[in-house]
C-alpha cells in the first residue's frame, strides 16, 4: 500500500493534475475537454493523464474513436484511510490542549 500511496501522491502533487481530477467529478471528459482550461498542449495533458491512470485515479475507456477519462476514487479512499490515523492523533492533542487551557482558565479565576 506504500507504494500505492507513493503514486497517489506523486501524482496529486502537481495542481493541474488536481484541476483534472475535479473536472471529472463532473463526470466523464475526452482529453480535449480536460485540456481546454490549459494553456499546455494536448501532449503536455496526456503525460499528465498517463500519471494519473498509472497512480489509479483514472480510468480511461473506448467508445469508437473517443476515449473519455472517468475518475476512479479508490484510491483517494485509500489516502483518506491514511490520513485518519493522524486526524485522530490531531483530535487527540487538541483535546488535551482544550484541556490545559480550561486549567489554566479555572487557575486564573480563582486566584482573581
Amino acid at each position: 500500500m506504500a507504494d500505492r500511496l507513493s503514486e497517489v501522491f506523486a501524482a496529486l502533487a502537481d495542481p493541474t493534475r488536481r484541476a483534472i481530477l475535479a473536472r471529472l467529478t463532473e463526470g466523464e471528459a475526452s482529453v480535449n475537454e480536460l485540456a481546454a482550461p490549459f494553456p499546455v498542449s494536448l501532449q503536455a495533458i496526456s503525460k499528465h493523464l498517463k500519471v494519473l491512470e498509472r497512480a489509479g485515479l483514472i480510468a480511461r475507456g473506448r467508445d469508437a474513436q473517443w476515449r473519455p477519462c472517468r475518475l476512479d476514487p479508490e484510491p483517494l479512499r485509500e489516502v483518506a484511510t491514511w490520513m485518519e490515523q493522524y486526524r485522530r492523533f490531531w483530535d487527540e492533542r487538541y483535546a488535551t490542549l482544550d484541556d490545559y487551557l480550561r486549567d489554566l482558565q479555572a487557575h486564573d479565576e480563582e486566584t482573581a
